[in-house]
C-alpha cells in the first residue's frame, strides 16, 4: 500500500463529510439567529440594539462554556456505539441530563442576576435596565437549550447529525416570526422592542428542545432504547467521567470565546473606527470558522466510534484526513480573505476609514485561517480519544500566556515599536494560534501512537 494511502482515505474523507456537512448547516442556522436578532432589534432602536448586543456578549459565553460540558456525551456515546455496546448509551445520556440540570442552574443564576455584572460597566440607567431584562427573558429558555445540548450530543455520537440539521433550519424559521411578535407586540402581547428577542430565543431553544425529544422519541434507531421513558440507576463514577471529561471543553470553550471578548474591551479606548474594524473582521472570520469546528466535531464522532470498535489505526487515519481536509480548506480561504478583502469589509459599512483598517485586519486574519484550522481540528480529533485536559493546558498557553500579552504589547504599547493598536492583536493570534497548532498537532500524534501500541498489544489483535 502507497505511504499515502496508510496516512489519508479517500473513504474516510467521504465519512468525514457526511458527518459535517450538516453540522454546518446547523452551526450556521444557529449563527443566522444571531444575526437576525441583531437585525431586527436595530431597527426597532439604537438602545435596543445595544442591549441585545451586550447581552449576548453576558449569555453567549456563559452558555458555549456551561453547554460545552456536554460535549462530553458525544465521545462516550461514539465509543460506546464503536463497541457494539448501545445499550449501555442511555445511561450515558440520562446522567448527562443531571449534569445539564447542573449547568441550567449555574447559568440561570447569572442570567437572573446579570445586574451584579452590568453595574461594573460604564452604561445608562435604561441600557442596564433592558439589558438585564433581556437577559432574564434568555435564562427562561436555557434548561431547554441545556436539554438540547444533551440530546445533540447523544445523537452525534450514533453519527446522526442530518436530523440536528432539520431542527436547525426550523429553528431559524421560527425564530423570525417570533421576534416580530415579541418585539412588536403581536397577537395580544405587549411591545417589548429588544427585550422581546430574549423571549423569542426562549421561545426557540423550547421547539429546538421538544424537536429532539421527539426525534429520540420517535425514530426507528432510538425508540427501541425508549430514553425519556426509561430512567438508568445512578452511576456517581458515570457522572465522574463526564464532568472530567466534559469541564475541560468547556473551559477551553470559554478561554476561546473571552479572549475575544476581552481584546474587543481593551481595545474600544482606540475609538469606534477601530473597534468597527476589528468587529468586522471577527464577525467574518467567525463566520469561516464554522467549515472547521463543524469538521472538527465530525472527527470526534468518527474518531470515537473507531477508537471504541478498537481500530486505533484506522482512527489515525481518519484524523491524518480530517486535518488534511480543515488544511486545504484554510488555504483556500486564506487565499480568497486575501483577495477579497476589501469587498468583504465594504459588505459590513459603507464608511471608507473602517474598510480600509478592516481591510487590512482582514488580510491578518487570512494568515490566522491556516493555524486556527489545525488547532480546532487537533482539539476535535483528541476528544473523539477522551483526551480533553492536556488540550484544554495548550490552548490556555495559546490564548491567554502567548497570544493576550503579546497582543496587548504590540497593539496598546510601545515595547517593541510604535503601537499597531487592533493589528497588533491580530499578529499576536496568529503567533498563539501557531503555537497552539504546533501542541495539539504534537499531542494527537502522541495520543493516537499510544492507541495503536495499546490495541496491537491486545491478545484479540
Amino acid at each position: 500500500m502507497p505511504l499515502l494511502q496508510n496516512r489519508f482515505s479517500g473513504q474516510e474523507c467521504r465519512l468525514i463529510l457526511q458527518l459535517a456537512i450538516p453540522i454546518i448547516i446547523a452551526q450556521l442556522s444557529q449563527t443566522a439567529m444571531g444575526f437576525v436578532d441583531t437585525l431586527m432589534a436595530g431597527r426597532y432602536g439604537a438602545e435596543d440594539l445595544a442591549a441585545v448586543a451586550l447581552g449576548s456578549g453576558i449569555w453567549l459565553p456563559v452558555s458555549i462554556s456551561l453547554g460545552g460540558i456536554l460535549i462530553a456525551i458525544t465521545p462516550s456515546v461514539a465509543q460506546l456505539v464503536g463497541a457494539n455496546r448501545t445499550q449501555a448509551t442511555p445511561a450515558t445520556l440520562h446522567h448527562g441530563l443531571l449534569c445539564a440540570l447542573l449547568t441550567s442552574v449555574i447559568a440561570c443564576l447569572i442570567l437572573q442576576n446579570s445586574e451584579l455584572i452590568l453595574t461594573h460597566m460604564e452604561i445608562s440607567t435604561a441600557l442596564m435596565q433592558k439589558t438585564a431584562d433581556y437577559l432574564r427573558a434568555v435564562s427562561w429558555g436555557v434548561p431547554a437549550m441545556m436539554f438540547y445540548q444533551c440530546c445533540r450530543s447523544y445523537c452525534e455520537g450514533f453519527g446522526k447529525t442530518r436530523p440536528l440539521m432539520k431542527i436547525g433550519i426550523f429553528a431559524l424559521l421560527c425564530n423570525i416570526p417570533l421576534n416580530y411578535i415579541f418585539i412588536y407586540g403581536k397577537f395580544g402581547l405587549p411591545e417589548m422592542g429588544g427585550v422581546g428577542c430574549g423571549w423569542a430565543t426562549a421561545a426557540v431553544m423550547w421547539i429546538m428542545a421538544i424537536c429532539a425529544g421527539l426525534y429520540l422519541h420517535k425514530s426507528t434507531l432510538f425508540s427501541p432504547l425508549q430514553l425519556l421513558r426509561r430512567r438508568s440507576a445512578f452511576q456517581p463514577d458515570l457522572i465522574k467521567s463526564l464532568l472530567l471529561l466534559g469541564i475541560p471543553i468547556g473551559f477551553t470553550l470559554l478561554i476561546e470565546v473571552s479572549m475575544f471578548s476581552v481584546i474587543a474591551l481593551i481595545i474600544a479606548r482606540l475609538g469606534t473606527t477601530v473597534l468597527s474594524a476589528h468587529q468586522i473582521t471577527l464577525s467574518f472570520s467567525g463566520l469561516v470558522f464554522m467549515i472547521p469546528l463543524s469538521i472538527a466535531m465530525a472527527l470526534t464522532i468518527r474518531t470515537g466510534q473507531l477508537i471504541g470498535s478498537g481500530d486505533a489505526r484506522q482512527a489515525r487515519i481518519a484524523g491524518n484526513t480530517g486535518l488534511l481536509i480543515t488544511t486545504l480548506g484554510a488555504i483556500l480561504s486564506c487565499t480568497s480573505i486575501s483577495l477579497l478583502a476589501t469587498e468583504i469589509a465594504t459588505l459590513y459599512t459603507t464608511e471608507s476609514a473602517i474598510i480600509r483598517l478592516a481591510s487590512s485586519l482582514l488580510l491578518i486574519a487570512a494568515i490566522f485561517q491556516i493555524p486556527d484550522a489545525i488547532m480546532t481540528t487537533c482539539a476535535g480529533i483528541l476528544r473523539g480519544y477522551k483526551d480533553t485536559t492536556r488540550p484544554l493546558l495548550m490552548v490556555f498557553i495559546a490564548f491567554w500566556v502567548i497570544g493576550l500579552p503579546s497582543g496587548y504589547s504590540l497593539g496598546m504599547t510601545d515595547i517593541f515599536g510604535p503601537a499597531m493598536g487592533a493589528a497588533g492583536f491580530w499578529y499576536s493570534l496568529v503567533l498563539g494560534l501557531t503555537v497552539g497548532a504546533i501542541l495539539l498537532l504534537f499531542r494527537y500524534q502522541t495520543v493516537s501512537k499510544q492507541w495503536i501500541m495499546a490495541c496491537s498489544t491486545k491478545p484479540s489483535a
